[in-house]
């Protein structure tokens, strides 16, 4: 069986940027336990997987598809990136002659679209409520050590902890922070994070980022991503209360980088805009 599958470096659009994912386009099922096999051979922080719900859907024609992520460890309920990539893939490669793809996912219904050179994702938007300090300190402390944090909250839906740092930081700090990912594992007592975002407060007079964050789930065997489309629906929801912003320009300050178009919607999700390049294209054998 040969299954096409495709390198896609998402939020960017020069090669070598950006978070790379590997999408596979499924003609037909897969056994269940070849995706998480597939997706720890590829040791990506995602590996996507495009299915046909029905038969004499086409790659090409239909608008339908259902997604699903793995990391090289487990199955994840929402990957952004991965979403991005996949409808690269069939928008550019396979020539999709739809304006919009739905993805069916364990996310619920999740649409992309093409707005002249980006790819725009319609995502949950998730609330992060004031988190007591106490109970996260140690693994805070884990990953900032005695910076001084502004602010924390906790968002239950996603499992992901946000950290403000002092808006005393430049992004420079925070690219210049050394973190040890790994740590967080034994400092983490609660149970109940599987991901860690730090954020800054961005210039955005003029045409600066209006944020600035890192993202780390060593829970789910990826030590830092590169740019998470998930964590800005977290980030969204946050800095838009914070600037009393709808509009906003994200940037992930991981070693690749990334940047991120936010809208707050009207109907209580947002939409997330990236470009993409596709690096590899091939057959699993």
């Amino acid at each position: 069986m040969q299954i096409p599958i495709f390198t896609v470096d998402a939020f960017t659009n020069r090669p070598f940027s950006g978070n790379p994912a590997a999408v596979c386009l499924l003609e037909n099922d897969l056994d269940e336990d070849l995706h998480q096999k597939i997706a720890t051979e590829m040791n990506l922080s995602e590996t996507a997987f495009i299915r046909k719900l029905k038969p004499g859907d086409d790659f090409t024609k239909s608008s339908c598809f259902g997604l699903r992520w793995f990391t090289p460890a487990n199955e994840v309920p929402l990957c952004g990136h991965a979403t991005l990539a996949s409808a690269a893939v069939l928008f550019h490669v396979q020539k999709n002659t739809n304006s919009v793809l739905t993805f069916v996912t364990l996310s619920g219904e999740l649409k992309a679209r093409q707005v002249k050179d980006h790819i725009v994702l319609d995502l949950p938007l998730y609330t992060a409520y004031p988190q007591e300090l106490k109970e996260v300190e140690e693994l805070i402390k884990a990953a900032v050590g005695d910076m001084v944090v502004q602010d924390v909250r906790y968002s239950p839906d996603t499992k992901k902890l946000l950290v403000r740092l002092s808006d005393t930081y430049e992004r420079s700090v925070l690219e210049d922070l050394k973190v040890s990912a790994q740590r967080f594992l034994s400092a983490e007592k609660t149970g109940k994070v599987k991901g860690l975002i730090l954020t800054v407060k961005g210039n955005s007079s003029g045409k600066g980022h209006d944020f600035y964050s890192r993202y780390f789930a060593p829970w789910y065997g990826v030590l830092e991503d590169p740019v998470t489309g998930s964590a800005h629906a977290v980030l969204s929801s946050y800095w838009s209360e914070q600037l009393g912003k709808k509009e906003m320009l994200a940037f992930q300050c991981s070693r690749r980088g990334g940047e991120l178009k936010v809208s707050m919607r009207t109907d209580g999700r947002v939409d997330i805009a990236g470009q993409t390049a596709v690096v590899l294209k091939g057959n699993l054998t």
